[in-house]
């Protein structure tokens, strides 16, 4: 599967490119490994350091975020751009996932501008943005589960929650994470809190497999409603826009009752299953021309660690709160209301957590 919108592209390196000083803005886009890593070579003979940022594409908020701790970190930042088919169940949304590459480089051109009235910070210097036959030179990348291929599986971590429910989500992240790291060696990776499950299986991959890097966790960028940022939500219009904010809400009431001195599974979770069942039902009572029907899939309450269900919190470290929910497609759009990217017809997974903290 050929990345979308690679024909457009305007600056992509076809030979390595003379390290700039920190000062200046170049960003180089790499399609191919050998000649990133020659570039990568070349900065590490200069005692620079690389933060790595893995994206695939479609950059809000929460990725820029990412990348300014990356460059207050790291002289330099790499960011890649890969839409990665294997973490993708064959019946799941591919196709549909936005592509965004002038929209995004625009966006790294921005942070570039602005970082550089800081002479302490470093610069985005290299996009990498490869193909799949570079990214999976041997096979054809499976969405099988028992399919054919080289892959990283980390169990039974990977199969629990978001695992369950998308059951080659992590094994396909995991492998295409371990090839990326291999590719740009970075000193640093950088992931969102958003993805909670996903930064304990990264975690997780990079301390039973020796890797030389150190895994960095940077908080859950939200709207001013509260809703989790994800690359996601351009699909959701106003209408499901307004129900989807139930499950932030629903983990704040869980939340609620931790603080409250709260221990015990039942007690925890019981305002936030109300929440949700609420939203549902009231949805479910409005006509179709108005309403935006959502399921719950999953509300978590986790080892930090294993992100195994728990019965009662260990204050000494804490706990997980996660969801997940579908917002299934309009069924009946209305002339000049706002569907969002695919008018609606879209069904868009959202997922948020927070992070119940130990307590002394």
């Amino acid at each position: 599967m050929a990345f979308p919108g690679f024909r457009s592209f305007q600056a992509v390196s076809t030979c390595v490119p003379h390290i700039p000083n920190v000062a200046r803005r170049t960003i180089h886009t790499f399609r191919e490994v050998q000649s990133l890593r020659t570039f990568r070579k070349e900065l590490r003979s200069g005692q620079r350091t690389v933060g790595f940022v893995p994206t695939m594409g479609a950059l809000h908020e929460g990725h820029i975020s990412l990348m300014r701790q990356a460059a207050a970190e790291n002289t330099d930042v790499f960011v890649s751009i890969y839409v990665n088919p294997t973490q993708f169940g064959v019946h799941e949304d591919l196709d549909s996932y936005p592509k965004t590459w002038q929209e995004d480089m625009d966006k790294l051109q921005a942070l570039n501008k602005e970082l550089q009235g800081d002479t302490s910070s470093g610069r985005i210097t290299a996009v990498f943005a490869p193909i799949t036959k570079v990214m999976y030179p041997t096979l054809p990348p499976s969405s099988e589960i028992t399919g054919s291929g080289s892959f990283v599986t980390i169990t039974p971590l990977g199969s629990l929650l978001e695992g369950a429910s998308r059951p080659v989500f992590f094994r396909g992240v995991a492998t295409v994470c371990m090839k990326l790291f291999n590719i740009v060696m970075p000193e640093r990776v950088y992931f969102g809190q958003k993805d909670i499950q996903q930064t304990v299986v990264i975690k997780r991959m990079v301390k039973d497999f020796h890797l030389d890097t150190e895994v960095k966790i940077g908080p859950t960028e939200r709207e001013a409603d509260g809703l989790a940022m994800s690359s996601r939500n351009v699909y959701l219009g106003a209408r499901r826009r307004e129900v989807g904010v139930v499950l932030s809400r629903a983990l704040r009431a869980a939340e609620k009752k931790y603080l409250q001195g709260k221990r015990l599974r039942a007690d925890i979770l019981w305002p936030a299953n109300e929440v949700s069942s609420s939203k549902m039902m009231e949805q479910d009572d409005l006509p179709p021309s108005k309403r935006a029907r959502v399921e719950v899939d999953y509300i978590s309450l986790a080892d930090p660690d294993t992100m195994e269900e728990i019965e009662v919190v260990d204050t000494s470290k804490g706990a997980i709160l996660s969801g997940a929910i579908k917002l299934l497609p309009l069924e009946e759009p209305q002339e000049g209301e706002d569907c969002g990217l695919g008018g609606g017809a879209v069904p868009v997974r959202l997922i948020d957590n927070i992070i119940l903290k130990p307590i002394n």
